[in-house]
């Protein structure tokens, strides 16, 4: 299948929104920017680092590609509207893998309202799956990560430690609990949680994409800030303890450490009320990096890129 004929079917297959003024078919799309200002992130999975064909179908990996950079927009407030994704795959790959990671990005898409607009393909050695994606604030200021300050409070929607339980179950050949094998192929984001928590003040956020320290690793960096994890206060789920419990391994060390959950975490002034889908974690202290029950971590914070 030519490589025109192929884009043609996979934007043929994706949504496209009101705010797309000129979609793919051009150099370049059009996209309306009602606020005046555009959140823009990009990723990318890699074949053998990010995903495994034998443990994902195309489908999840287009959901899990699409997803990490949606979470983002979220995670800075914003609303995702749109999507490119670039391609770079081996001449061998058929056709059938290539359409149903379409109808991946398509699904995780429809989920927030977001469109297609375009991408590219490549010819590569591994499958090389690279989004991005752009947002609307809609009005809010952006939450960024430096916002943190001393008295705010810490708070997490989402979950945690399933796609870590997921990956171990996967690297030991067992495929039970699903749940947890599922979230690792394919993470549920809370991507209403971002716009609602800069509508009710955080000042600061993140999805916890590389694990809870690492990523409050990252808020405390920026904010300079020391930022207290109450241990007590994070939710292990039963499938992730029944993981746990097959591999005779430590769960709360998943919750803490595991990364690809895409769940999001920020910080708020002291007081405020927070919506039931939102918990308080711990809090924000002078000082610098992240204590879990107030005392510093022995083991890794999380996911390294380039360890």
């Amino acid at each position: 299948m030519g490589e025109f004929a192929l884009i043609g079917q996979i934007t043929a297959r994706l949504p496209q929104g009101a705010g797309v003024a000129l979609g793919p078919g051009d150099d370049a799309a059009v996209i309306a920017a009602p606020d005046g200002r555009t959140v823009v992130t990009t990723d990318m999975l890699i074949e053998g680092r990010h995903f495994r064909r034998d443990w994902s179908s195309a489908r999840d990996v287009g959901r899990k590609a699409a997803a990490q950079n949606l979470a983002d927009v979220a995670a800075m407030g914003a609303r995702p509207t749109a999507v490119t994704v670039a391609l770079g795959a081996p001449g061998d790959l058929e056709a059938a893998w290539v359409l149903e990671l379409a109808d991946g990005v398509r699904a995780e898409c429809g989920d927030v309202g977001a469109s297609v607009i375009g991408g590219d393909t490549v010819g590569s050695e591994a499958i090389v799956v690279a989004v991005t994606a752009l947002g609307d604030l809609e009005g809010r200021d952006p939450v960024p990560r430096s916002g943190a300050r001393a008295g705010d409070v810490v708070a997490l929607c989402g979950r945690l430690g399933w796609s870590e339980a997921g990956l171990q179950l996967l690297l030991e050949g067992q495929h039970v609990p699903e749940e947890v094998v599922q979230a690792h192929r394919s993470p549920q984001v809370p991507y209403s949680a971002g716009p609602q928590a800069a509508d009710l003040g955080a000042t600061a956020m993140c999805d916890v994409s590389d694990g809870l320290l690492a990523d409050l690793g990252h808020i405390a960096e920026a904010s300079s800030v020391q930022i207290g994890v109450d241990v007590s206060a994070l939710e292990v789920a039963d499938p992730v303890r029944e993981a746990a419990r097959l591999l005779q391994a430590d769960p709360i060390s998943w919750v803490l450490t595991g990364g690809e959950d895409n769940a999001l975490v920020a910080t708020f002034p002291a007081g405020t009320v927070l919506p039931d889908a939102w918990r308080v974690i711990g809090g924000v202290e002078t000082g610098s990096g992240v204590l879990v029950d107030s005392t510093s971590y022995a083991g890794r914070a999380g996911y390294d890129h380039f360890s």
